[in-house]
């Protein structure tokens, strides 16, 4: 819904602020004040072409914002955070709502910037946001349901959860067929290809089993490599160390060794342990050290030994080994692990490739299969589309006939194709007839800019409940009726409004009556400023009879402005 709606220097209002709320908003004025600009602002933020000629006179630039408010998980709330822009979150009773604040600005010289979210974007971004929030009837429109793809989802979403249901299925179904299909023309068209690479990753394989690399062997083997480099000076401190620990041909005769010293301070502590509980625990400590020296002289003795059993020729075997790894490793990962993975990748890869009869027999019979399957679930989907053509067709020229359009019907054709797409194989296009004798034509074509507008109301009325935008904006819906016809505007205006923000330029006081906002636009004696507000109860009577004869002092008039709003509250939506 949109919050708030500011215009700076276009046309001929100069600075206005219009606070918009929900349901109903009905925008009047004399002819000449302005009440355009408001619609061209919202084309504006909508991305439509710039026009320098809609720049104040003697201003520099044109400036068009609003604030909308929307549920946090809205399309446009999306699209303004890719863009970088900021999107305020709030807590309202049980769900985040989101503010979007969007704005153009137009150049007297024809430049044109755009804002989303307080960040500058390009037009087509700015269009993007702004055609998920607002959608524009009206003489110089973007008809949200021009394009074939709108009106086929408009349909969809009339048509209800069934088809949404096999739609879903359809999807799968033509993933796999695409998948499968892809695979086929691979095997069948490109099997010289298929052959080199089988080949060659045949080569690769046979030359890894070759080595039969283990994981991890490549690390281990480089520690292997460091120590038996050095192991004459391993060996020479491990047997140093020895001797400093127990003695031995490395120890000095004069010095004591460390299992020594430790005895004669156990011995020494021993003696007198009995006498006091704190020198017990120390000598039962140092019992433990002379256990753990010992052992460590012992592990140090069987090392050493063990290096005399490994010298030059392991060295060389280590080495050996290092060079055919390494020589995979230059061909296919950086470690023998990466060589493995790849291993394991392209041995899958080879089974593909592998040509097997078997094989394509059996992913032609699965294409036949799915195609199958696809287009009794594409037929399936026409015959749901084509009803539910029929009851909106039926429900639109229902509505015609009450906007006093009584001879115009909506034709949706429905035809199959034999191509799958993503929505199925159907072609959908909607279609006016404006008489029984007449041929129907695409939306926008042969049809005035009113009477445009009131087809649009009537399909929006129908799909309001399952297809709705968050605010709509109605431009000459009323052009060409009067009496019992524009009453019927009016209710339907308010129909849509119980599900929708509604925003409607009108001349006509028996649509207006309908509005739970009135906002007019008034014009300066001189008609060069204009100005933007929102009436009260007493200030809409006097513009409903400004509306009606001219002559908002008349008191019959108001009183027939207050018998309008009497009336219109009494017909209401709900009224038949």
């Amino acid at each position: 819904m949109i919050e708030e709606i500011r215009i700076h220097d276009l046309g001929v209002i100069t600075d206005a602020v219009l606070p918009l709320g929900p349901g109903l908003s009905i925008l009047s004025g004399e002819t000449g004040a302005g009440k355009t600009m408001v619609v061209t602002a919202l084309g504006m933020l909508l991305g439509n072409r710039s026009d320098a000629g809609a720049v104040r006179s003697g201003a520099p630039r044109a400036v068009a914002e609003a604030v909308v408010r929307v549920p946090a998980g809205h399309p446009a709330a999306a699209l303004v955070e890719d863009a970088g822009g900021a999107v305020d979150v709030e807590t309202v009773g049980a769900a985040e709502e989101a503010l979007v604040t969007v704005a153009r600005t137009v150049t007297a010289e024809g430049r044109s910037r755009a804002h989303v979210g307080g960040r500058s974007a390009p037009v087509g971004t700015l269009s993007a946001v702004g055609q998920t929030l607002v959608a524009v009837h009206g003489q110089s429109d973007q008809l949200r349901l021009k394009s074939p793809a709108a009106q086929r989802h408009a349909l969809d979403q009339y048509a209800g959860d069934e088809l949404a249901a096999e739609l879903g299925r359809y999807r799968g179904l033509l993933a796999e067929y695409r998948s499968v299909q892809q695979t086929l023309r691979e095997v069948t068209e490109h099997g010289r290809e298929r052959a080199l690479e089988a080949q060659s990753l045949r080569g690769a394989l046979e030359e890894i089993d070759a080595v039969d690399p283990q994981p991890g062997e490549d690390e281990r083997l480089d520690q292997e490599s460091q120590k038996l480099t050095n192991l004459e000076q391993l060996r020479a401190a491990a047997l140093t160390a020895h001797a400093a620990l127990s003695g031995g041909e490395f120890g000095d005769g004069d010095t004591p060794d460390a299992t020594t010293l430790v005895a004669a301070a156990h011995r020494a502590l021993e003696q007198e342990a009995g006498s006091d509980r704190d020198l017990e625990e120390l000598s039962g400590r140092v019992a433990e050290l002379a256990v753990l020296v010992n052992d460590i002289a012992a592990d140090l003795s069987g090392y050493a030994s063990g290096l005399d059993d490994e010298g030059p020729a392991r060295l060389a075997e280590v080495e050996a080994r290092r060079a055919k790894l390494k020589a995979l490793t230059r061909k296919y990962g950086a470690t023998v692990d990466e060589v493995l993975e790849w291993s394991g990748r392209s041995r899958a890869r080879l089974d593909e490739l592998t040509d097997d009869p078997a094989r394509e027999q059996e992913l032609r019979a699965r294409l036949e299969q799915l195609h199958g399957e696809l287009s009794e679930l594409a037929t399936r989907m026409t015959e749901r589309r084509r009803d539910a053509a029929h009851r909106l067709s039926d429900a639109v020229s229902a509505e015609l006939t009450a906007l006093a359009m009584p001879n115009a019907s909506l034709v949706i054709d429905v035809e199959p194709t034999e191509e799958f797409t993503g929505h199925g194989r159907d072609e959908i296009a909607f279609l006016l007839k404006p008489h029984a004798a007449a041929a129907p034509r695409p939306l926008g074509k042969g049809a005035s800019g009113g009477e445009l507008s009131r087809l649009m109301l009537a399909i929006e009325v129908v799909l309001a409940a399952v297809d709705p935008v968050p605010t709509f904006v109605f431009d000459e819906v009323d052009s060409g009726v009067g009496g019992k016809a524009a009453v019927e505007i009016g209710r339907r205006l308010k129909m849509l409004a119980q599900h929708v923000q509604v925003l409607v330029v009108t001349h006509l006081p028996q649509v207006a009556a309908f509005a739970d906002q009135h906002i007019l636009v008034t014009k300066s004696p001189d008609a060069t400023v204009s100005d933007v507000r929102v009436l009260d109860e007493e200030e809409r009577v006097v513009e409903l009879a400004r509306m009606l004869a001219g002559h908002e002092d008349s008191a019959a008039a108001r009183e027939h402005a207050r018998e309008l709003v009497r009336g219109a509250v009494l017909r209401g939506p709900s009224a038949r």
